[in-house]
């Protein structure tokens, strides 16, 4: 690991528990570039690790302070993730400059700080969630890439199942319902919108073009019962 600190943190806020690891890509052109940035006080972006392409891993925050790579975010309820949540940044040049799947040695790497993070603070499975699940509105990183599933499977994160039940009719009232109960955002209709696009994204990305489906239903149904 390359310590390497950034300047731009400051003090989570008072009271703040720390419950949330977020997952984002760096979006940029290359390692360099990302971890400039990141370094710029005149940026203000941090996050609290940096991981590249080859697995190496960059410490910019130290995990008690409040690192800024959430930005504008809400999550049941909350909408200061950056007190709440520790930070992690792939490098991948994202949807903008040519979004291509995450290496094997980048996927072990943040595998093992996650499930590092997780035992260091006591976090639980349902901690680990993406920026565009915290942002739908402006983000779509990690993206439909991201390994969630495969992640998931070793207790890092949540997947549904969904059982015979959860097949059947549904509308918008009731997708707004769970993905409420869930903890996306679902204050206005574009917010909400978004945050459907956002669940494709993270659960459903099968479905990410064509829209919600009946089997999307099934998996938010699971996904509420899980996260409940």
């Amino acid at each position: 690991m390359k310590h390497t600190p950034s300047p731009n943190f400051n003090a989570r806020a008072d009271g703040t528990k720390l419950d949330f690891i977020i997952v984002h890509y760096t979006g940029m052109q290359d390692a360099q570039t990302a971890l400039a940035r990141m370094l710029d006080p005149q940026s203000k972006v941090s996050a609290h690790l940096m991981i590249d392409e080859t697995g190496e891993i960059y410490r910019l925050v130290a995990d008690e302070h409040r690192a800024w790579h959430a930005g504008q975010s809400f999550w049941r309820g909350a909408d200061d993730l950056n007190s709440r949540s520790i930070g992690i940044e792939l490098v991948n040049k994202g949807h903008e400059f040519g979004y291509t799947p995450f290496p094997a040695a980048q996927i072990e790497a943040i595998k093992t700080q996650i499930a590092f993070l997780m035992k260091t603070h006591n976090l639980p499975a349902s901690c680990l969630w993406g920026h565009s699940d915290i942002a739908p509105l402006r983000k779509e990183d990690p993206g439909e890439l991201f390994p969630w599933q495969d992640l998931a499977t070793e207790g890092m994160g949540v997947w549904p199942q969904p059982a015979p039940a959860d097949n059947g009719p549904w509308d918008e009232k009731e997708v707004a319902t769970l993905l409420q109960k869930v903890g996306y955002d679902v204050r206005t209709p574009e917010v909400l919108a978004a945050s459907q696009i956002a669940f494709l994204r993270h659960f459903h990305a099968e479905q990410l073009t064509e829209g919600f489906s009946n089997n999307s239903a099934a998996c938010l149904r699971a996904l509420a019962r899980l996260t409940a």
